[in-house]
Formats: structure tokens, sequence, C-alpha cells
């Protein structure tokens, strides 16, 4: 499942084995049209194995600006608290699955 996080609930969160952050704005199309990549891809995971959660770059500018994000969607993968990888802009399914891997293993 897909949560929508602020900036406690992520903190409470990113120290997990493997976070998939997506940072968004309501009015991006291309955000719209990733949410179902998404999820897509959260359907094929457990829950308890990776945490995929999407925070709105206008209600968080703080987070948005500590990882750089300068385009949406940006797609930031974490292990343990640590950036592993950072995706900008439509990514394909594969590309997705692939980087939710690595932070899995």
């Amino acid at each position: 499942m897909i949560q929508e996080w602020n900036e406690s609930e992520f903190q409470a969160n990113v120290n997990s084995p493997a976070v998939l952050v997506d940072f968004f704005a309501v009015w991006c199309g291309p955000c719209k049209m990733m949410m179902k990549l998404l999820e897509k891809a959260a359907a094929d995971l457990d829950e308890q194995t990776v945490k995929i959660a999407k925070i709105d770059i206008e209600k968080c500018p703080e987070l948005a600006a500590q990882f750089d994000v300068r385009t949406v969607p940006t797609f930031v993968f974490f292990k343990n608290g640590e950036v592993q990888t950072t995706l900008i802009g439509v990514q394909s399914l594969n590309a997705l699955n692939e980087a939710l891997r690595k932070i899995m293993e």
C-alpha cells in the first residue's frame, strides 16, 4: 500500500530496511501517470519488505530541498536510511522494479 507521508512520518520511517519515496505535486500530470505504475510495483511486494510512500513537495518543501528535488516526479530509494538511488521523471516499471530489487538485497 502506498501512503502519503508528511515530514514527521518520513523521519519515523526512513530508517526502515527498504523505502521508496515518490516526491510529487498534485498538479503534475506525469506524477499521476507514475502513480499507476507505482501501484503495480507495490502490488507485487510485501509491505513488510519495502515501504512505498509519496510526499507532496508543496506540503513538505524542506524535504524536497533536502533531497535536491527540482523535477517531479522524483523517486528516492533508501536502504536503512541511506539514499541508494534517485530516479527523476517518468520511469518504466522495469526501472522501478530494478531499483526496488537493489534496496531489498
